[in-house]
């Protein structure tokens, strides 16, 4: 199972286990929206922690399986993608609860996402963000990368697949602490206590406030990018890029993050 839940103290913390890189599949990525629209009714829960195990926070959703999908010449898998993606990245940013990112190494694609439309953020050092989906003849989340970085190093990391480092991030104000890795799981412990420990009935009006004054809808201007993105799979440059990914033809995203 790609997705673990525990809820301890009322913390729920969900873990993507997907090796070797926690790439999603669509399955999971409903999974995860349903686990998070599921807190709306649960008084148990006050804060989600979401946060990974192994190599990669996230990758990015599972080539191999969009591939398969369109074997027979349709466009099945990346539909899915594209509707699973938008779902888990709206659950995050609509959960009724405040939800802390807690990124434990290379957070890719689908990863900015998530981490994109989380409330708090704390990350391992020299954890490296970015967007390859131009490598990947694809658009997408660059509306939850400029949640995260200014807009015009957003432009260059989208244009050049370039990473930024957790501790670029940090001196953004985006993420709130940079850690070791060793520490990641207790800060992000630490820092969900703090808001557990609030009223729920006031935090989760806070979340939803917040929300309400929040001058981009992130939901109607991700829908917009990946409009562009089915625009280019019909002209074949996202097969294109997916099969030499799985031939081994094309270089991944270099892990490695440029400093500021």
């Amino acid at each position: 199972m790609a997705l673990q839940e525990v809820v301890v103290d009322g913390v729920a913390t969900i873990t993507m286990d997907n090796p070797p890189v926690n790439a999603l599949g669509a399955a999971d990525t409903y999974a995860l929206a349903g686990l998070l629209d599921g807190y709306r009714t649960r008084e148990d829960v006050r804060v989600v922690v979401l946060t990974a195990r192994g190599r990669g926070f996230c990758a990015g959703v599972d080539i191999k399986e969009i591939q398969a999908m369109d074997s027979d010449g349709g466009h099945r898998g990346l539909v899915e993608a594209n509707r699973s993606c938008e779902e888990a990245f709206r659950a995050v940013y609509e959960c009724a609860v405040p939800v802390v990112a807690a990124v434990n190494d290379f957070c890719l694609g689908t990863g900015i996402g998530l981490v994109g439309n989380a409330d708090v953020i704390v990350a391992a050092e020299s954890v490296g963000f970015g967007l390859p989906e131009v490598d990947n003849g694809a658009l997408g989340a660059a509306t939850h990368l400029m949640r995260l970085v200014p807009a015009h190093r957003a432009r260059w990391m989208l244009y050049s697949c370039e990473l930024a480092s957790a501790e670029e991030l940090h001196a953004y104000g985006s993420v709130l602490r940079v850690v070791s890795a060793d520490e990641l799981a207790d800060t992000a412990t630490e820092v969900a206590g703090v808001l557990a420990a609030k009223n729920s009935d006031v935090l989760r009006a806070a979340k939803a406030s917040m929300n309400g004054i929040d001058p981009v809808d992130v939901r109607r201007s991700y829908r917009y990018e990946q409009g562009f993105t089915f625009e280019l799979n019909l002209l074949g440059r996202g097969d294109e890029a997916r099969s030499a990914f799985l031939r081994g033809e094309r270089s991944p995203t270099r892990l490695v993050p440029e400093g500021p």
